[in-house]
């Protein structure tokens, strides 16, 4: 099977969006996902984007996508984050995860960062156990935080500011 990995353009974002509600049913939150494909286009490509897509295709159909874009560590400086990296069920195994992930290691170093970075579910031991062979490691004394819209809103209503 002939794997090519490219850019990814604004007509694969049908595909893309595909792909992250396939990760988001595998993540076991498929009703999370609430965007659409005409906000990847307007956040992806433009004078000012959002993110970098990567897309695999094997047998010239879009069968795993990475999604990357920058961050700034007060310690390290500009990094590069992967926000997800997934290949259809179908597809797992056959290398298309792995020529993904090189190539956005390989991006990451063309970019002179000082850190690639990611998070991984603390189920998805394949996946950690993944990472840790190529190098990466895998933090496990550090928790992810986020705060939904709703929350933001409860947050800044309580301060008075809204």
């Amino acid at each position: 099977m002939k794997i090519e990995i490219r850019d990814a353009r604004p007509e694969d974002m049908k595909e893309v969006l595909e792909l992250i509600r396939e990760l988001a049913v595998f993540e076991k939150e498929p009703e999370a996902v609430i965007i659409d494909e005409n906000d990847l286009i307007q956040d992806g490509f433009g004078d000012d984007p959002a993110f970098h897509c990567f897309v695999a295709e094997a047998g010239g159909k879009i069968e795993g996508m990475a999604l990357v874009y920058f961050r700034y560590s007060t310690w390290k400086g500009k990094t590069v984050h992967l926000e997800d990296l997934i290949v259809r069920e179908k597809f797992r195994g056959k290398g298309l995860g792995s020529a993904l992930y090189t190539e956005v290691i390989k991006y990451a170093s063309r970019q002179n960062v000082k850190r690639t970075e990611w998070v991984v579910l603390n189920w998805n031991t394949e996946a950690a156990d993944f990472y840790r062979r190529s190098g990466a490691d895998v933090m496990e004394d550090w928790d992810t935080v986020q705060m939904d819209e709703k929350a933001m809103h409860s947050f800044l209503q309580k301060k008075g500011l809204l």
